[in-house]
């Protein structure tokens, strides 16, 4: 008897065709949906990546906009040197000025008069010293011929010198035009081709000080005082000297060239000037200097357009652009030094957040604006179909181009583009939608359920929404998880084109942009290609994702 009712007992396994008839429809679709494996692959790809960008955006200690800099020894300019072959003026605060005093100066050193007459009816006379200078005086004809018969002016005219002094007064003879002519002259500024620099930046220069160390560099003694003190002239070459003070000590340095810093709040000392152009004459690349601290440094010497360049090597603190992957950079850094992987973990929260949020858009749009129309018909579905179709016709880039001109002309923030993005593309995108639930509302709304629906009064919206919509539920995920692929690359596209996600935000489009440079898609591969196998695997599982679950909710389209 036990084993006639073991015989007539049949045990039914799990895939027996009896079995999964007691299976709820939702089971069924489960079933069949987790029996394809690509589907399953989809679904693995889809949870890493929500993983990779929402989770490992929380735990990753960089932001996506944190920007990484490194110290490198750069060539920097330092100084700029060129010799002065204008004339400088420097004048007497005391006298009277006139205003073509330069200009009339530099007329009698080009044509070698003593004597010019200024604008104003005065005259003007030049005293030559050494090396290009001369001493400016006011000058007042005069027809003295004691003066002019004085020792004095003998002794002057034998040392070619056209000034002298008779009875404590100044004269100028000028014997240019053959007629020696004399002047009663007084100081009113000296001109030359040298500039003074003091060692010390408290220090003032006088009038005074430019004389005499003019008049100093002309004469034998090489001494002339100022201000109560006593200076030395130690001179090398026509146009270069160093005026000592009483102790010895360096106090000013004169030289025939101009050389400042390019540095803002840098201080050149003279120490420093007269080295640099003693390399510069002596044609050399670089010279060696120590600063006051006891730190030498290595100064690099070019010529460019006639101006002498000094540039030194130093540490700086720049960017850490193209960086390669590292333990503290993953996958490297960017153009910009952000850190590569801390951007894509970002990106991918925005990318996959536009992509849910559009299809929600989509999808409340489609439903109702097709389930309306597939229900009422007549003049209702008329309207509502030619609105799909203008929209259909609306060319969605040029769309694009120019409300990504209008963001960027108001300079609207990245926030307000993704949700501007994001209502852009749900408001064009939604007409397929809606044509699948018209279509699949049209063949359900004359069934007998329906029937049975509208005989017990039930109310239009939720005859609609309640009893029509659910039944095409199974069409509209499967047309969700499709978008939401193309809505990716959609997103991707327009931020590689420059019309989506903006600096500092971060999306796998925005990314991928760096590749419009040939020399970074070629050289800096890390740069992009992570992003874009990101894009490929997310949109290739939704679309494996999309297959099964079409397959799922309509075995007989299963090939």
């Amino acid at each position: 008897m036990a084993n006639e009712e073991n015989t007539n007992v049949e045990e039914l396994k799990l895939d027996d065709a009896r079995r999964v008839k007691v299976l709820s429809p939702g089971m069924l679709v489960a079933k069949r949906f987790f029996r394809n494996r690509l589907a399953i692959i989809g679904m693995v790809i889809i949870i890493i990546m929500f993983l990779f960008s929402f989770l490992g955006g929380a735990l990753i200690p960089y932001s996506q906009s944190q920007v990484f800099y490194r110290t490198e020894e750069m060539k920097k300019d330092y100084a700029g040197a060129t010799y002065i072959n204008d004339y400088l003026l420097y004048e007497d605060k005391d006298a009277e000025i006139p205003s073509d005093l330069y200009s009339k100066s530099i007329l009698a050193i080009t044509k070698k008069q003593a004597v010019v007459e200024t604008r104003g009816g005065g005259s003007l006379a030049l005293r030559p010293l050494a090396g290009d200078s001369y001493i400016i005086y006011s000058a007042e004809e005069i027809k003295n011929p004691r003066a002019m018969k004085s020792q004095e002016r003998k002794d002057a005219a034998a040392e070619s010198d056209n000034y002298f002094e008779y009875d404590d007064v100044s004269y100028i003879f000028d014997d240019a035009t053959g007629k020696e002519l004399l002047y009663r002259v007084s100081e009113m500024a000296v001109i030359c081709k040298l500039s003074f620099t003091p060692f010390s930046e408290e220090t003032k220069l006088g009038y005074d000080f430019y004389k005499g160390a003019l008049l100093a560099m002309s004469e034998d003694d090489k001494k002339f005082e100022f201000d109560g003190a006593s200076y030395t002239i130690q001179q090398d070459g026509e146009a270069t000297a160093m005026v000592l003070a009483e102790d010895g000590s360096d106090y000013v340095y004169i030289s025939n060239m101009n050389m400042n810093s390019v540095i803002g709040g840098v201080f050149l000392t003279p120490d420093f000037k007269e080295t640099a152009a003693l390399a510069i004459e002596e044609g050399k690349e670089s010279f060696e200097y120590t600063n006051a601290d006891g730190e030498t440094d290595t100064y690099l010497l070019s010529e460019k357009s006639g101006q002498h360049l000094i540039a030194r090597n130093q540490e700086t603190r720049v960017i850490d652009t193209y960086a390669s992957p590292s333990k503290e950079h993953v996958m490297g850094t960017d153009a910009n030094g952000m850190d590569l992987l801390a951007r894509l973990m970002y990106g991918g929260r925005i990318s996959l957040m536009i992509g849910f949020v559009v299809v929600f858009i989509e999808m409340l749009l489609g439903v109702i604006v097709g389930g309306i129309s597939g229900y009422f018909g007549g003049w209702v579905d008329n309207v509502l179909m030619r609105l799909v179709d203008v929209i259909y016709c609306i060319p969605s880039m040029p769309l694009y181009l120019i409300l990504g001109s209008i963001m960027d002309h108001y300079r609207a923030t990245p926030t307000v583009r993704i949700y501007m993005l994001c209502v852009i593309m749900g408001s064009i995108g939604w007409v397929g939608i809606a044509r699948i639930v018209r279509g699949q509302i049209l063949s359900l709304r004359e069934q007998e359920f329906m029937v049975a629906a509208e005989a017990t009064g039930v109310r239009v919206s939720r005859r609609i929404f309640r009893h029509l919509v659910p039944n095409v539920v199974p069409q509209l995920i499967v047309f969700a998880t499709m978008d939401l692929g193309a809505v990716i690359l959609a997103e991707a596209t327009l931020s590689f084109l420059g019309l989506g996600i903006k600096y500092p935000a971060a999306s796998w489009g925005s990314i991928i942009n760096a590749v419009n440079d040939s020399y970074v898609m070629t050289n800096f591969l890390f740069v992009w290609v992570p992003a874009g196998i990101l894009i490929l695997l997310t949109v290739l599982a939704f679309n494996f994702i999309g297959d099964g679950l079409r397959d799922a909710f309509d075995p007989k389209m299963k090939r």
